[in-house]
């Protein structure tokens, strides 16, 4: 059974961090009661009994917003209150068939991008979110250039938008590049298929991450949209499958990618030379032998991972060698099996910290960021004051020994690092702070004292 495996699979882990399953605080959930989803055919309805897909999160007005698609289309949600969440619109896909398992979204600009596979009836949506929440309309809806697609990602520094899969300027499953420079007007630029068939692809500084299926992974430049040079490919790799999505870390060095297959563990590589891609680590929530990697993001050394049956999983990279458990929440509470349901995508990039969830079944969850210091082991030889704090605290130590003094925040990223040798250190939280939850590090090289501080 699903929950025995991941009862012994928790007991054999040690790790600093190690929570409990639904460990994260789950805010607000939405499944639709019948009165959003109206296609005339069972809304679940096709091969692998999904009603919903992507999740994708945005801000626009000081608001933020999540984005779930699902058989008929888009559904908007205002999530800034997120226990106060509400549906602000719906928009029919091209087609509202319930066999349309794929959608997938992405923003720039202030319009939203959405695109589905499996239907020739589909189209490509643009939307203008400007005017959010109080407005949005959809301001282009054709298939004049793209009729189905599986993927799409936005460099948004650059404004150009690559799609992946289906069917653009009626050629089939080749991965096209389009300027966004006039927002509401994708213009073609150019295909690639150097690599074969592309499923997804991450972008930075026009250097793509393609995700290349049972192809592997191939890093290309694409300055030149005209002349791509391909800099690296990894085709054979521990737990080698149909390599269905990645991500970069922030300093660019490390990239993680899933192989959509049971069992097959997640590949945590060294990418800083392109020419010499090497796994470094793999990873899996191993709660069964059917457990599945399917999208995931990575965010402050955080990888974020939709695990279909076992919902969210979430792990600290900050050491790509040795990745460690944080949290996780099992949004799908039936059985594993050999099919795909369950968490389809997740999206932590708010800045609140909240982190958006999709359920294939069982719609949106929005949950509030982990806490990686619920379970610290204070060690208090040294007097922090006042705590709660607004904007300052000062440290008592009877050490008079070079002291060392970190601030992490909820992350586990060091914010603020200084060395003093006084007995008395005063310390600044300035409103660069954001309030919420931190971890203070004293370290004297003798002993090292932890704190939990709360800024209000």
């Amino acid at each position: 059974m699903k929950k025995k495996y991941l009862l012994v699979i928790i007991s054999l882990i040690s790790i600093i961090f190690m929570g409990q399953q639904n460990s994260l605080e789950l805010l607000y959930q939405w499944t639709d009661d019948g009165t959003v989803l109206n296609v005339e055919e069972d809304p679940g309805d096709n091969w692998v009994g999904n009603i919903y897909n992507e999740i994708w999160g945005f801000v626009q007005n000081d608001h933020e917003f999540a984005v779930i698609g699902s058989t008929q289309g888009t559904h908007i949600f205002d999530v800034t209150e997120p226990e106060n969440s509400y549906l602000v619109a719906s928009i029919d896909g091209g087609s509202t068939s319930s066999q349309v398992v794929h959608r997938d979204f992405h923003t720039y600009n202030g319009y939203l991008y959405a695109v589905a596979d499996e239907m020739n009836s589909s189209t490509l949506q643009i939307m203008d979110i400007s005017n959010l929440p109080n407005e949005i309309s959809v301001v282009y809806d054709t298939n004049d250039i793209i009729t189905r697609a599986h993927n799409i990602f936005i460099d948004e520094e650059n404004a150009i938008m690559y799609v992946c899969g289906g069917r653009v300027m009626e050629e089939s499953n080749e991965l096209s590049l389009f300027s966004l420079e006039e927002p509401q007007n994708p213009t073609f630029l150019k295909k690639f298929d150097d690599v074969g068939y592309v499923h997804d692809i991450y972008v930075r500084d026009h250097i793509g991450y393609l995700n290349a299926g049972n192809d592997g992974l191939h890093i290309v430049d694409f300055s030149d949209f005209n002349n791509p040079q391909i800099l690296g490919s990894l085709t054979d790799y521990p737990y080698a499958g149909y390599n269905h999505s990645g991500w970069l870390t922030e300093d660019g060095n490390t990239y993680v990618f899933a192989d959509e297959n049971h069992g097959y563990k997640m590949k945590i590589c060294d990418v800083s030379n392109p020419a010499d891609i090497n796994v470094i680590s793999t990873i899996l929530s191993d709660v069964a032998s059917t457990s599945i990697p399917h999208n995931l993001i990575i965010k402050d050394n955080l990888l974020y991972v939709s695990h279909y049956y076992d919902g969210l999983w979430i792990w600290d990279i900050s050491n790509p060698e040795n990745p460690t458990y944080v949290a996780s929440y099992d949004t799908y509470p039936l059985e594993n099996g050999n099919s795909y349901k369950g968490a389809w995508g997740v999206y932590p990039l708010l800045p609140s910290g909240n982190i958006l969830v999709s359920d294939m079944q069982y719609g949106l969850f929005v949950f509030a960021p982990p806490s990686l210091n619920t379970q610290l082991d204070e060690i208090n030889n040294s007097i922090v004051y006042p705590n709660p704090c607004t904007k300052h605290i000062t440290i008592n130590t009877a050490s008079q020994n070079l002291k060392t003094i970190e601030l992490y925040d909820m992350y586990g990223k060091i914010i603020l690092s200084k060395e003093s040798d006084e007995t008395t250190i005063p310390i600044v939280l300035s409103d660069a702070f954001p309030k919420g939850i931190y971890v203070l590090k004293i370290n004297d090289n003798i002993t090292i004292d932890k704190h939990r501080i709360i800024k209000h």
